[in-house]
């Protein structure tokens, strides 16, 4: 929704909220877990966001999205095969150049996906928040506190963006 060529999506005052999408592909749950506690700390601060399994994704989804978080177990010093194909084509496709970006995941020895997710992010004209987010394993409280924390970081960003946004004329103040 527009006017005058400005998205209007962006201004909360309107009483229109932001959004942020978590997406995520998990071998054992341990990516699952981080990508639902990066979405609650999103949510935190009043961002509509939710976490979804790549497989669930509509690009409704990302085309909405004022910021995608996307996560990936490492798997032979790479990210998943199936998470790679998302990000070259599905996520590519919507042209997410400058949305909002995050990347995060588990891994149990070399940790790499999270560094090739966002280098594609960066690649696609989003801005990534950094450092990149990687838990050795299984997400332990204080992980998922970390993981929260990123949310948190993932939503003031978006909100400061946001407010720098120039409102279009005869916007309410």
């Amino acid at each position: 929704m527009s006017v005058t060529g400005i998205n209007i999506r962006s201004y909360t005052g309107w009483g229109i909220r932001l959004k942020a999408i978590v997406v995520y592909l998990s071998t054992s749950g341990n990516t699952k877990a981080m990508a639902e506690a990066i979405a609650n700390g999103i949510e935190s601060k009043h961002v509509d966001a939710k976490a979804i399994s790549f497989y669930d994704v509509k690009l409704e989804d990302l085309y909405e999205a004022d910021a995608i978080a996307v996560g990936s177990s490492t798997f032979y010093y790479r990210m998943l095969q199936p998470m790679e194909k998302f990000m070259d084509e599905t996520l590519a496709s919507t042209n997410p150049k400058g949305k909002l970006g995050a990347a995060f995941g588990s891994y149990g020895w070399s940790g790499e996906a999270p560094i090739l997710i966002a280098e594609k992010m960066r690649d696609m004209g989003m801005t990534v928040i950094d450092p990149v987010l990687r838990i050795l394993h299984k997400p332990t409280d204080k992980d998922l506190q970390e993981c929260k924390r990123l949310g948190v970081d993932i939503a003031e960003k978006l909100k400061h963006k946001s407010s720098k946004t120039p409102q279009p004329q005869g916007a309410p103040s």
